[in-house]
């Protein structure tokens, strides 16, 4: 076998395992002369791109792109791993041919761009070929963490006569060592090898090297961190420096990244070790997660920095020694094109790329169309129709604020304006909006002191220039952070629930608020249902408040509230708000996490979701459980319907015999209840195509039919319902 050697004449060539969740812009680095060239390893839903950056007159900047497909929504993993050696770059795949993966080949033009010339498809048997790279003068190293079920591999090619690539050896993991993702990072020096893991259940993260003799490669020693630290993530990125070793652990100090160096002893073990660098980019900044060194140059990426869409940080030596930043680089906003103009109809299981059944869209506006940076994330929305003007307008949840989308053209969505998170607080992923005569009230969780935004929805009417950023008319203090916001119209009653952070929080339970005028209100009390909740506080995560006509006469005309507390399901009495009054409380089979529902027009029934039963692998399959309420004193759970999707559900709503679930990955669906107890799904629509995003809520209840649906990563969707559907212009 021809000895593999991954350090070459450029500089330091380092490898990093796939992310999850956002784009994670900075986890694969390469460096080819003056050139910096960037991955994203967390995007898997759209096609991959190789930033291209060098010197300009304002530092540094893009000066190209690389890219394998022209289908924007065809994943492909490309630019997860990347290497240079001389003119040519090598950038893996991995999600290519169903995630075999492949690996392709570039040369450099001379003018400071690259040209394809190379595939290299995956050997028989490999998952995820192209995970990482390195390459010599005579010597290309692959690997496959995904193959062997998650345990890995890692595949060298050689130089042929000709200098045609020919395989090598499949180098795999110690037999007796629990392992996971063997291969996520590669580095070689000489006849050393070190290959980094990923953590996985009961197998820690490590870096293995081996030395390679007569007879291959022979496990020489595993090396662990400096102090262990849950999720450390130790081995992220890994590289020879000579006599050190760099090796990255970007969730260590809670996520902030640190970057080590071992030295060797005379023995020709790493025994001596130093931290050369932390990151300086605070908590989550996933500093370290990529790292390459070329010279003076010194270039880490921070795949968490902006709520995981990533950085890259460049950094030299000094005169005395010391690495200096130079520059942050980062991307432009990524996501789908725009849908715009036509109905596209669901035909034969699809609509453009999107699976689906009975259901068409007839617009999307991605994130950046809303308002949003390449940070953002949209989660919960809701709707108002203009009394006056008849308008439709989605309210559309972000991390960092709202937005106002005039959808009455349906094939025309317009985006009115935004209204930016409350000064001073956090950007999470969860925000919630409800609406009572004319005004919208938002609340986000874990916000610090966000408040409740009151915002005079009246004011959309006449925005004068278009998208307009706005204020809100008042801000009420008395809760600081609440996961969602529950508001009767009937009563003119809003219940701030899930409230932490500061303020009157009630125990996380109902903290009622008086709405008589909409733009003043006012503290109304507190309920909390002690020994539910995960806290037994009383939390509730979500609920529905309403005047009862049901078909229990002892409680008709109350007003009652329906909780999903966490633990169980809650049914309270709210008429009196100087002494509300708890009715049943229950729990169910394989319980988790009780977290939204929803009541039959004729208050006989409650749909309820659990976010964590699928996750948890509890139930066979998506689980909604149904309640008869006919005794709001002693309610029952009658039935169970499992889907046969296993996505994690999250919100659910009714709208006559129809209930319409946002399932995450499975998208939007439409199920049949006109018999309560048997639910038939006929429709939905798959937003998340390639399981990358998810569908968080939708709002059902505009007099068009239009459906309002949000993909977390993607933006809005404008959908219509054809398997039961209503009039739509």
């Amino acid at each position: 076998m021809k000895r593999q050697i991954l350090l070459c004449a450029t500089g330091l060539m380092l490898a990093v395992p796939a992310g999850v969740g956002a784009q994670q812009f900075g986890g694969a680095l390469a460096v080819s002369g003056e050139q910096v060239l960037v991955g994203e390893t967390g995007n898997g839903t759209m096609s991959g791109i190789v930033w291209v950056y060098g010197r300009t007159a304002d530092g540094w900047g893009e000066t190209g792109r690389l890219a394998v497909s022209e289908q924007v929504r065809a994943p492909d993993g490309f630019g997860r791993a990347l290497a240079t050696h001389g003119d040519w770059l090598w950038a893996g795949a991995p999600l290519e041919a169903d995630g075999a993966g492949a690996v392709y080949a570039f040369r450099a033009d001379g003018a400071g761009g690259w040209t394809r010339v190379a595939r290299l498809e995956a050997p028989e048997g490999a998952d995820g070929f192209g995970g990482g790279i390195a390459v010599s003068d005579d010597a290309l190293v692959v690997s496959a963490p995904g193959t062997d079920d998650g345990r890995g591999a890692v595949f060298s090619f050689g130089r042929g006569p000709e200098g045609a690539l020919e395989p090598g050896g499949a180098l795999r993991p110690p037999a007796d060592v629990v392992v996971a993702g063997f291969g996520a990072a590669l580095a070689l020096d000489g006849g050393t090898l070190l290959v980094g893991t990923r953590e996985g259940d009961d197998a820690p993260p490590a870096v293995f090297a081996f030395a390679h003799g007569a007879d291959g490669w022979a496990m020489e020693a595993r090396l662990g961190p400096l102090l262990p630290e849950p999720n450390a993530q130790f081995g992220s990125s890994i590289g020879f420096d000579g006599d050190d070793i760099l090796i990255g652990a970007s969730g260590s100090t809670f996520g902030a990244g640190t970057l080590y160096a071992y030295r060797r002893d005379g023995a020709g073990r790493w025994s001596e070790a130093n931290v050369l660098m932390r990151s300086p980019l605070g908590e989550r900044s996933g500093f370290a997660d990529a790292a390459i060194r070329s010279g003076d140059r010194l270039v880490l990426g921070a795949t968490g920095v902006d709520s995981r869409a990533g950085a890259a940080v460049v950094y030299e030596r000094s005169a005395a020694g010391t690495w200096e930043p130079q520059g942050t680089l980062v991307n432009d906003h990524r996501g789908f094109p725009a849908i715009a103009g036509d109905e596209i109809e669901c035909v034969e299981g699809h609509a453009d790329v999107f699976e689906c059944r009975d259901v068409n869209v007839t617009a999307f506006m991605p994130i950046k169309d809303l308002g949003g940076t390449r940070a953002t994330r949209v989660n919960d929305l809701w709707g108002w129709t203009d009394p006056e003007t008849g308008r439709e307008i989605a309210i559309v949840g972000r991390t960092d604020g709202t937005s106002f989308v005039d959808v009455s053209d349906p094939y025309h969505p317009r985006f009115l304006g935004d209204l930016p998170a409350t000064e001073g607080s956090r950007h999470m992923i969860w925000r919630d909006i409800k609406v009572y005569r004319d005004h919208a009230y938002i609340v986000a969780d874990a916000a610090l002191e966000h408040g409740v935004q009151v915002f005079d929805l009246r004011q959309l009417r006449d925005v004068g220039d278009e998208p307009a950023t706005f204020t809100e008319t008042f801000l009420y203090d008395g809760i600081h952070s609440a996961h969602n916001i529950v508001i009767n119209e009937e009563t003119g009653f809003a219940y701030a629930v899930g409230n932490s952070g500061g303020g009157e929080t009630c125990g996380g339970g109902l903290h009622m608020i008086d709405l008589a005028d909409p733009a003043q209100p006012v503290f109304a009390g507190c309920f909390a249902q002690e020994g539910t909740g995960r806290r037994g506080t009383g939390y509730v995560h979500d609920a529905q408040c309403v005047i009862y006509r049901g078909p229990d006469a002892e409680h008709v005309g109350k007003e009652i509230c329906f909780g999903s507390n966490e633990t169980a399901f809650n049914i309270a009495d709210v008429s009196d708000k100087d002494a509300p009054v708890g009715l049943a409380t229950l729990d169910y089979p394989s319980v988790a996490y009780a977290h939204q529902g929803w009541l039959t027009d004729d208050h006989r029934y409650f749909y309820m979701n659990d976010e964590g039963d699928e996750p948890q692998g509890l139930v066979a399959g998506t689980r909604t459980l149904v309640w008869d309420v006919m005794d709001l004193d002693d309610p029952t759970l009658v039935t169970e319907y499992i889907a046969e999707t296993t996505a994690t559900d999250h919100n659910l709503y009714i709208v006559g015999d129809l209930m319409y679930q946002s399932n995450y990955s499975a998208g939007f669906r439409v199920l049949d209840i006109s018999d309560p107890e048997n639910p038939v799904e006929i429709g939905f629509f798959d937003t998340s195509p390639y399981q990358g995003g998810a569908s968080w809520s939708n709002y059902p209840y505009f007099e068009s039919g239009t459906i309002a649906v949000t993909g977390t990563g993607d933006g809005l969707f404008l959908l219509k319902n054809m398997a039961r559907p209503r009039l739509v212009p």
